[in-house]
């Protein structure tokens, strides 16, 4: 099935109608989707793309060398993959760790801009979830933003899947008020990076700016291969 237009309308128009006052960045999460359709997908005016895969993502960048999109890793990311990640991606979401920082750091071309990353927060406090303790986020931000190649933008989450909007609103709200923490001691934040397909109208009424989004763009997820890692 091919990515709709109304698809790509239908969040932007919620994008305005909920940040009207900041911009806002989708994020078309397109893991497990074929080059074809993210070729659709910048044809209707998406040109950020969020891959979780890095050997899938290698494959797409190659094929996709015509367009001018901007590339995010947004997947748990591990230490003995950081250099193709370091040479082909503008940005990572999902730092939540000094080590991993100091590879990319170490591994980013000269040449390029710097690496703008976002540390990955673990706001459920879920233990088998990815992310820097809240009570962290702070020893980790000051560690990162002195690295060379990197520029810290600011904070990432992914909170566990939940009906319950109050408790959704509760740990965006946790995300801006450490963002907010991070920059009240003179760090230059700027970034919050949370909202999924489905609770990104929540993200958007707690600040968030730049929101992921799959499943409400290209619909249901094909299956990958472990091939794809």
């Amino acid at each position: 099935m091919s990515i709709s237009q109304h698809a790509v309308q239908a969040i932007n128009a919620e994008v305005r109608a909920l940040a009207p006052d900041r911009p806002v960045t989708v994020v078309a999460v397109s893991k497990t989707q074929p080059a074809v359709r993210l070729r659709e997908a910048f044809a209707l005016g998406l040109s950020v793309f969020g891959e979780n895969y890095v050997q899938e993502a290698l494959d797409k960048q190659a094929q996709l060398l015509d367009l001018p999109i901007e590339w995010h890793f947004i997947g748990p990311l591990q230490s003995n993959k950081t250099r193709p990640v370091a040479e082909q991606f503008a940005w990572v979401h999902s730092v939540d760790r000094l080590k991993l920082a100091e590879r990319l750091s170490a591994q980013r071309p000269p040449h390029l801009a710097p690496l703008q990353v976002c540390l990955q927060v673990n706001v459920s406090g879920e233990e088998s979830k990815s992310g820097v303790a809240p009570a962290d986020v702070l020893a980790l931000a000051q560690a990162v933003q002195v690295l060379p190649g990197l520029r810290l933008r600011g904070l990432m989450a992914i909170p566990e899947p939940s009906t319950d909007q109050a408790l959704l609103r509760a740990r965006f709200a946790l995300l801006r008020t450490l963002l907010h923490q991070l920059a009240a001691q003179g760090l230059p934040v700027d970034t919050l990076s949370m909202g999924m397909s489905a609770d990104y109208p929540l993200a958007l009424q707690e600040g968030a700016t730049h929101i992921r989004i799959g499943s409400a763009l290209f619909g249901a997820r094909p299956p990958r291969s472990p091939a794809q890692d």
